[in-house]
């Protein structure tokens, strides 16, 4: 494991190994682009190179199609974005009919997001997406803070792990539970998720906010709650990231907050095995491809061959 201090450059013959695992998805890059935040990556077709990105997460489905929640859906707040969008989707039916034949060809490894209101939902989700043959790697979104009428499943331990065993039954892919921050303890969230048999766990989710209209004394979202994400969530996130990659065996995946190579690096010294690109796909759709460049150059300079090198290798001072 590298020393955080070394400022010795590698050669620059030498090949830097950019790969990275998560359970048995073996990456090209950890660089991925969250759930949400890329569309069905069709969208994106024109301006991003695909097959650069380490791995696309398209929008989280659910098993019957959503309109989302009602205006607003997005406010913009200070460093970040609040939003409500509320899971608006096609349905398993149609993702696996008209999005997945695409999606399949891409030439990047593609997890699918699943969401559900009931544990038999995540269930038959993920039974319809084993029964496709193709799928490698799927992200239970048991997290989300802006849907109603469903068990916040992330927020239990009991219930994470039933959810993620229920879901193991029913698939051969690699699994991934993605955490919520809006609890006293994440780690022992992550610690229920891998005993249930996920592969990896991806944290963190939004944070819980708000916004008002104080002259009309109104909510300003029309799900009156939604979730924080951006630069504003960005330490929250990091600390969420190095507690739980140090209570389970299985990688993390961070998120949050992350715009430029030196929020990478901040991730994965605190122990993430990859991150996801989320608000910033908004104001720079390029940028998950940038930071796939910077990251080999600033492996270089700091010495390391390889992304394996780097990852959890933080060094906490010992008290005297």
């Amino acid at each position: 494991m590298t020393n955080s201090n070394t400022t010795s450059q590698v050669d620059l013959s030498t090949q830097i190994d950019l790969s990275t695992s998560i359970g048995k998805l073996q990456l090209k890059n950890p660089i991925l682009v969250a759930s949400g935040t890329f569309g069905y990556a069709r969208e994106m077709e024109r301006v991003v190179d695909l097959t650069r990105i380490g791995g696309i997460l398209p929008k989280t489905i659910t098993r019957d199609p959503r309109p989302g929640n009602a205006p607003w859906r997005t406010v913009e707040t200070n460093s970040g974005l609040l939003n409500a969008i509320g899971l608006d989707n096609d349905g398993i039916d149609y993702f696996i009919a008209n999005h997945w034949p695409y999606l399949s060809q891409i030439g990047t490894d593609v997890i699918v997001s699943i969401a559900g209101k009931t544990q038999q939902d995540f269930y038959e989700l993920t039974s319809k997406l084993e029964a496709v043959g193709n799928v490698r790697a799927i992200e239970l979104n048991i997290s989300c803070p802006n849907v109603s009428g469903g068990v916040d499943f992330g927020t239990d331990p009991k219930l994470c792990e039933e959810v993620v065993a229920g879901c193991r039954k029913a698939t051969t892919a690699t699994l991934l539970a993605k955490l919520t921050p809006n609890v006293s303890s994440i780690a022992t969230i992550a610690k229920a998720a891998e005993q249930g048999g996920a592969d990896a766990v991806s944290c963190i989710n939004t944070v819980l906010g708000m916004a008002i209209d104080w002259r009309k004394r109104k909510p300003i979202l029309g799900n009156v709650v939604g979730g924080l994400s951006g630069p504003a969530i960005k330490p929250i996130a990091l600390r969420c990231v190095y507690q739980v990659s140090r209570a389970v065996k299985i990688p993390v995946v961070g998120i949050g907050g992350i715009s430029n190579i030196d929020d990478v690096m901040e991730f994965l010294v605190a122990g993430a095995a990859a991150v996801q690109i989320g608000t910033a796909n908004y104001y720079d759709p390029t940028i998950s491809v940038r930071l796939v460049e910077q990251l080999e150059q600033t492996l270089r300079e700091l010495g390391a061959s390889s992304v394996r090198e780097i990852v959890g290798s933080l060094t906490i001072p010992q008290n005297k």
